[in-house]
């Protein structure tokens, strides 16, 4: 299994750029840890990056998030184990990793009702990042690296995609660039 590190290693100055991105990223302390960690984690189930949901449900458990928040992200709208913030951030992670993005108005109204303008930008760039790993890690073949076996793990709120790019239905599956060697 190749790394998502690995495959930026090959690439040098995009190494250090993207972690300069991470560094900022786990500085930042204006939104709480755990919302934030909700947020990315919705996002990963979002994109199905198989890699960033293992990881991502390690990380929710160190914070605090039971089994049974783990297994009701995907209808967190009704679930009673999650608060009236926790589930605006989850809205807004929905809304930002969908193509194309569909932050409304009153999404982002009631953002800013309960969130000052730099936790805003916070919690966006935290949610764009996850949306670039996956994104990144999907389109290179990168998948579950164990980080959760044997325990709860999120699920995507939908069955992920039934092709990946350059597998189009009726067309043969070829190697991702990274299992290509």
């Amino acid at each position: 299994m190749i790394e998502p590190l690995e495959l930026f290693a090959l690439v040098p100055g995009l190494m250090r750029g993207y972690g300069g991105l991470e560094q900022a990223a786990a500085r930042l302390r204006g939104v709480p840890e755990r919302l934030k960690i909700l947020a990315e984690l919705k996002a990963a189930t979002l994109t199905h990056c198989e890699y960033c949901i293992d990881l991502g449900s390690q990380i929710a458990r160190r914070a605090g998030l039971s089994d049974a928040q783990l297994l009701a992200l995907p209808t967190y709208r009704q679930s009673a184990l999650y608060t009236d913030d926790e589930k605006l951030v989850l809205d807004y992670a929905v809304a930002m990793s969908r193509t194309p993005v569909e932050v409304t108005d009153a999404l982002f109204a009631e953002l800013r009702r309960r969130f000052a303008d730099a936790q805003l930008v916070e919690l966006t760039f935290v949610i764009a990042l996850e949306n670039l790993r996956g994104r990144f890690n999907l389109a290179l073949g990168v998948g579950a690296a164990g980080f959760s076996e044997g325990m709860v793990c999120a699920v995507p709120a939908t069955p992920p995609p039934a092709s990946r790019a350059g597998e189009g239905e009726g067309a043969a599956a070829s190697p991702s660039p990274a299992a290509r060697g």
